[in-house]
């Protein structure tokens, strides 16, 4: 069983910074299609994706986090980071950290088999 366990959401003005964390118990992260990626939902709205990285460290961004998000794995590749700096109101949402065998090519910035529960990260202006 997969599990993806977020951590580090929080409230922050506009501007500040923030760095979720997720930890991967259960995952096949040694195939060298795995995708691992952020996506971020509004009550209400839909799924928006974030960022997403591969086994080679090929990184994808959205147009509305390009150059203000990084994502980065660490050394074990079992654990998944966002950094996010120069948040605006627009980015307030519930955080979801994602996984999937299939590669992210398939996946997308959004169509993932694994999540986690999510971390809220709230900007005010």
């Amino acid at each position: 069983t997969v599990q993806l366990v977020e951590s580090g959401g929080g409230s922050v003005q506009a501007g500040g910074s923030l760095r979720l964390s997720c930890e991967a118990y259960g995952y096949s992260y040694s195939s060298r299609s795995y995708c691992m990626g952020w996506f971020r939902q509004v009550p209400g709205k839909e799924r928006e994706g974030v960022a997403v990285i591969d086994y080679y460290g090929i990184t994808t961004y959205a147009d509305s986090v390009k150059g203000r998000f990084t994502i980065s794995q660490g050394n074990a590749k079992n654990t998944l980071y966002l950094q996010m700096n120069s948040l605006k109101p627009e980015d307030t949402a519930m955080y979801y950290c994602a996984a999937d065998e299939r590669g992210c090519v398939v996946t997308g910035l959004t169509r993932f088999n694994y999540r986690g529960s999510g971390t809220q990260v709230t900007v005010s202006p």
